[in-house]
């Protein structure tokens, strides 16, 4: 059964093509790949029509949370999708998710079940009104794992789209870029706090923490857009 609560630490860092290249090389005597080593994720997010998620979170409180639902590939009807909560607090990442076909997940909340997790993502759309979907985020990704702790994972994401129109999963994967071409977000997760060894890599390499936001950014964009008048997004 697929893990279904989460929390751990996730710090973000952007990386130019040169950095990638430079960090890979220096990792690879650590760490393996994952066992989920490549995907193509899609993440369809949920938020209210003036978009008050993603302007609380871009805000950078010290709470924020977020509402998707994530596949891994090009769902179809019949296939698993996961309904997720991300929450953020003080740094500290709390997630808790819910696999269901991707028909059920269309149909919800009025098709939720009576578990604890399906109960907290129904509380949402009713605290959260007119909650639906509203932007859709796909990139590869490529997944390693650290020789020394199962419990750490080293992310690397590339070839970032996104769209606010064909807001369904099994639409397929095509959009706008988010990313320039060559730049890649790298994410480290892990319980606790991070080894030595790689705090000596990202030092030696120069390589910093960066609050980047992937939905966070898609909005930004839209949101220049419509005030140059190109997009018709409200806010």
């Amino acid at each position: 059964m697929a893990q279904e609560i989460f929390k751990r630490t996730e710090k973000k860092y952007l990386l130019s093509a040169q950095q990638y290249r430079a960090f890979l090389a220096a990792l690879e005597p650590f760490v393996k790949h994952d066992r989920y080593f490549e995907s193509d994720i899609m993440s369809l997010y949920y938020d209210t029509p003036d978009y008050r998620l993603i302007r609380a979170s871009i805000e950078k409180p010290v709470f924020k949370e977020k509402i998707r639902l994530r596949s891994y590939g090009v769902p179809r009807s019949a296939d698993d999708v996961f309904l997720e909560i991300k929450r953020k607090y003080k740094g500290v990442v709390y997630k808790r998710r819910s696999v269901m076909p991707l028909s059920r997940a269309a149909g919800f909340p009025e098709t939720a079940r009576d578990t604890q997790i399906e109960k907290e993502l129904a509380w949402c759309f009713d605290f959260y009104e007119g909650l639906a979907p509203q932007m859709l985020i796909t990139y590869k990704r490529h997944a390693y794992t650290a020789l020394s702790d199962p419990e750490l994972r080293i992310t690397f994401d590339s070839e970032l789209l996104f769209r606010d129109y064909d807001l369904r999963l099994d639409k397929g994967i095509y959009g706008r870029k988010l990313l320039p071409h060559g730049e890649r977000i790298m994410e480290i997760k892990i319980a606790g706090a991070i080894p030595l060894w790689l705090a000596g890599l990202l030092d030696e390499l120069k390589i910093y923490p960066a609050s980047y936001s992937k939905y966070g950014t898609a909005y930004l964009t839209l949101l220049s857009e419509k005030a140059l008048g190109l997009n018709k997004i409200t806010a």
